[in-house]
């Protein structure tokens, strides 16, 4: 795994072997940070990264100059894994060891991006449950996005905040946004 651009770019990280996750491809990475570089401001926004796994969503954002970065993960090896990486680089990461469904019923802080990259086996209903929390507790700021990956299969332009996905290989990406 790499970071693709910004401050870290071409800086290799290795996580472990036995961590639970799916990383985003490099080619999708690449794709969704594209459309995100033509909506924001990285170095004015904040940023939560939901079932983050080895941190790589997160460290494109740090490496791009985003100073608030929340990394939200149950998994103890992952959250690990993710400090120590934002040690190395003296990236501004904040992580919590949380199941994420928890995290989005009692926070309080508002962000600018949530990016979610839940596993791909969860159920509509599951996939479903995130939109439905962001947009319930206001999580996201004014002109705020929610992008959840999923597989290519799973369409979820049904649900409510719904405005567009993309595909890149075998990974979609799913944009929700509030609509005022």
């Amino acid at each position: 795994m790499r970071i693709i651009s910004g401050q870290f770019k071409g800086r290799r990280i290795t996580p472990p072997k036995k961590l639970p996750v799916r990383p985003t491809t490099d080619m999708a990475k690449e794709a969704i940070f594209n459309i995100l570089n033509n909506l924001f401001y990285f170095d004015e926004i904040s940023v939560l990264d939901l079932f983050a796994g080895t941190g790589s969503i997160s460290y494109e954002f740090a490496s791009r100059g985003t100073e608030n970065i929340t990394c939200v993960d149950e998994d103890f090896g992952c959250i690990k894994f993710i400090n120590a990486t934002a040690d190395q680089f003296k990236m501004p990461i904040k992580t919590v060891k949380s199941d994420v469904f928890k995290f989005l019923e009692t926070t309080k802080l508002k962000f600018d991006v949530i990016f979610v990259d839940p596993p791909y086996a969860f159920s509509l209903d599951e996939f479903s449950k995130i939109p439905e929390l962001v947009f319930q507790n206001e999580l996201l700021e004014n002109d705020g996005l929610l992008v959840v990956e999923h597989a290519e299969q799973m369409d979820l332009s049904q649900l409510p905040h719904f405005s567009y996905s993309k595909n890149y290989g075998s990974s979609s990406f799913s944009f929700f946004e509030k609509v005022e």
